[in-house]
């Protein structure tokens, strides 16, 4: 009889004493060898058995001291004969064992076979089993057998258990059988009363109540306990993948590859999915969408119509059957070796099963790929052992198809239709309302309005100046570039043939260019190259077929053409290019500094870029509940907004450096005194001001750019100048002050006090224009911040 030790078991503590006792077997087998059995089959062994057992009372009486389990090994081990039958060595795994300590003698055959292979280091224990989880769980019992209280803390126990043979982790699920044991308590033992119990009821985690109630050794567990093992390292591996498949985790592709490795017993067993966006009108057509792959690894722009053979384009997308490719050489020789047998063969793979799974928001289809470098590892055979798991990659897909869309429509609401962090309080506000009403099934549900009564606008604006004559200069230049390429092209043809045709349509070009020149009138530039196409170019490709020498002509004039727009693209790429470059840096920069400024008071801000960037900022106490609103913070955004036009001309001027056309850029400062609301309009997606007098505050905005100097042709915004428009004379003296501070810092110069020429529907408008002082050494990283504004100017 094998005696297998727990190393760790004189270290646990326990409100028991053990005592080895084999009293009920003893009691058995005396049963049996009673006359009045005198014909049961166990009788005359159960005779003998009495017989030996009287001659060590201390088996039946009980011991603690486990060298006796050696000196009587072989009667132990006759005595136990009956609970572990011949036949069954081999199958079942099951031990006599100490309870609480898992110290095992007489095993079976197999759990000693198993015992061996986990090496001679290794201690039965318990997973997620601390010893103060062990001393309660004792007290449990005690509880139970002694008081008759029933606490209901049965768990599995679980033995994970290595198999050297095979490097891995067998898990087993532990049955116990108590029958054979009996708690009574000792002197040591305080009586429970059922005030006790309540306590202990509330307080499972306090190790130091359970010892008070039940101090260590105070009951006495007499007997043995029988110790049944069943393997459940597939069940766990399949609860395991359940788990990880509902995760949410970057990493997860390689974690359930380890979970299938295991699964399989592939160490070197490879996965991954694919998810196809689904064409139903061609089926061979459908692109990849999305890919963690194994095969089609970084690329997205794969077609399964030029990937997969017929067979596996109908069953996967067409049935969604699930497919063994157990030979990967095999399939190469069925399909020619077509492009899927390639990519497999280049990821070394031998073997391999796909699994299409239909996602049930969409009509897309993932691919899962479980893959093999061996064949015939995975076939249709073991595919079968997948069939629990189909409905959890189902679940797994739809998750992330949803988190996926909501990405896409994160996306789409950061970049197109977002809503300022300001404000979302109020919205989410909304739609709570909403929700709540729709559930409470009130009439005439309707979602609330979004305003914000009593705010302060704030406008600016950086415009690049000239931008229309830029625009219509760079088409002129680009289209003269055009057509004096095409005479050119003309011109060497008349030497070559003398055809009249070729000086009509050199007459008719330079006409064109005549105009041009002159100037650019709408619809010129349509019909020019309207011409270009249905006149010369059938001209252009007879006169590449007639001379080497003009084909090479023909070939200069049609590489200086855009491969997309098929016109001379140049200057006006130029320009676009530049207008780009002052947009971003303009847009970037404010961004960056608009995050500082949020943190003085929150305030709703947005930003569009035009020819130039403008923007609206609106502060007041009705956009936030976090802070309390005083018009300080108004005066701190103004004298911050005014520091930021002086920095944005610098960062328009530095940007000048790196353009192959030069802009620059004017600013403006519009200021409004009274406060007013803004709502939210639904069908535009953007906030408006809300009541026809605040309207005029919008006219204002549109029109005052182009507004001139009264009595003079001289326009308000100039290069170099920073326009602060106003109406009433307290605004003048707010910003004369902010104007000062910011001259004694170096950053604006001369100021001029202008009166603004009557727009449609407004008059009375007045203006400070101030000059800009340009920062030889700016650096965007480096300019004054908010705190810093405020403590010197406060």
């Amino acid at each position: 009889m094998q005696i297998r030790y727990n190393n760790r078991e004189d270290k646990i503590e326990l409100p028991v004493k053990l005592t080895i006792s084999f009293e009920k077997v003893f009691s058995m087998f005396k049963k049996y060898a009673d006359t009045s059995y005198v014909n049961h089959p166990f009788h005359k062994s159960s005779i003998a058995m009495v017989k030996q057992l009287e001659k060590f009372p201390e088996l039946i009486n009980g011991f603690s001291d486990l060298s006796i389990l050696e000196k009587h090994n072989e009667i132990i081990s006759l005595l136990l004969n009956p609970l572990f039958p011949e036949l069954l060595q081999e199958n079942e795994i099951k031990a006599v064992s100490i309870p609480f300590t898992f110290t095992t003698f007489k095993l079976t055959s197999r759990f000693e076979k198993i015992l061996q292979n986990a090496g001679n280091n290794y201690d039965l224990t318990v997973r997620n089993f601390e010893d103060n989880s062990m001393y309660i769980h004792a007290c449990a019992l005690i509880l139970e057998h002694v008081y008759n209280y029933p606490v209901n803390l049965k768990r599995p126990f679980f033995f994970d258990i290595p198999d050297t043979t095979t490097n891995t982790i067998k898990n087993y699920r532990v049955a116990f059988n108590a029958d054979f044991m009996e708690i009574s308590p000792t002197s040591k033992a305080p009586k429970i009363t059922e005030d006790d119990i309540k306590t202990l009821l509330d307080n499972f985690d306090n190790i130091d109540i359970w010892k008070e109630k039940f101090p260590p050794n105070s009951y006495e567990f007499k007997g043995f306990g029988l110790m049944s093992l069943f393997d459940v390292t597939t069940d766990e591996l399949i609860s395991e993948i359940r788990t990880n498949l509902l995760r949410r985790d970057d990493n997860i592709t390689e974690i359930l590859q380890e979970n299938f490795r295991k699964f399989y017993n592939i160490p070197d067993l490879l996965f991954g999915f694919s998810v196809f966006n689904i064409d139903h009108n061609n089926l061979s057509s459908s692109r990849i969408k999305k890919e963690d792959s194994v095969v089609l690894k970084f690329e997205d722009e794969i077609s399964c119509g030029g990937l997969f053979c017929n067979h596996i384009i109908d069953k996967i997308f067409l049935t969604q059957d699930t497919i063994a490719i157990s030979d990967v050489e095999k399939y190469g020789v069925v399909t020619h070796q077509n492009s899927f047998y390639k990519k497999l063969k280049a990821k070394n793979i031998g073997s391999i099963i796909l699994i299409p799974i239909k996602a049930s928001s969409n009509e897309d289809i993932a691919i899962i790929e479980i893959a093999s470098p061996r064949a015939f590892e995975l076939n249709s055979i073991n595919q079968n052992k997948l069939q629990d798991l189909t409905p959890l990659f189902k679940t797994a897909i739809d998750r992330f198809t949803e988190e996926h869309q909501n990405i896409l429509e994160a996306t789409i609401q950061e970049n197109y239709t977002s809503i300022h962090p300001t404000v979302k309080w109020r919205f989410y506000e909304a739609a709570e309302k909403y929700h709540r009403e729709n559930f409470e099934k009130k009439e005439s549900v309707k979602i609330d309005d979004i305003v914000f009564p009593n705010v302060y606008p704030l406008f600016g604006q950086s415009d690049i100046k000239g931008s229309s004559i830029a625009r219509n200069n760079a088409i002129k230049e680009d289209l003269t570039t055009q057509l004096s390429l095409a005479i050119s092209v003309l011109k060497e043809a008349c030497k070559s043939e003398m055809l009249p045709i070729y000086k009509e349509l050199r007459f008719r070009v330079e006409e064109y260019l005549l105009e041009v020149k002159k100037g650019l009138k709408a619809g010129d530039e349509i019909g020019i190259l309207d011409f270009l196409k249905r006149e010369i170019y059938p001209a252009f490709n007879h006169i590449k077929e007639v001379n080497s020498e003009l084909d090479t002509l023909v070939k200069t004039y049609m590489n200086r053409l855009d491969s997309h727009l098929h016109v001379v693209y140049e200057k006006r790429r130029d320009y676009e290019n530049s207008v780009t470059l002052i947009n971003n840096q303009l847009a970037a920069f404010i961004d960056k500094k608009q995050e500082d400024a949020q943190k003085m008071f929150p305030h709703y801000f947005e930003r569009y870029k035009t020819d130039g960037v403008e923007y609206n900022m609106y502060i007041g106490q009705s956009l936030t509940r976090e802070k309390k609103y005083d018009e300080l913070y108004l005066y701190n955004l103004r004298l911050w907004q005014l520091q930021l036009m002086c920095e944005m001309e610098n960062v328009a001027l530095q940007a000048t450096k790196n353009m192959n056309h030069k802009l620059r850029v004017a600013s403006l400062i519009l200021v409004h005194s009274n406060s007013l609301a803004i709502k939210f309009r639904m069908d535009e997606k953007q906030f408006d001001v809300d009541g026809a007098y605040n309207i005029r505050y919008e006219i204002i905005k549109k029109r005052i750019d182009k507004a001139h100097i009264k009595g003079t042709q001289e326009r308000l915004t100039v290069p170099g100048k920073i326009a602060i428009v106003y109406s009433q004379d307290k605004d003048y003296d707010e910003y004369y002050k902010y104007i000062k501070y910011l001259q004694s810092k170096n950053l604006l110069g001369k100021i001029e006090k202008l009166e603004i020429e009557d727009l449609q529907g407004v008059s009375g408008l007045k203006a400070l224009r101030v000059e800009v002082v340009y920062q030889k050494e700016f650096n965007t990283e480096k300019t004054i911040t908010i705190d810093e504004l405020i403590q010197e100017f406060n």
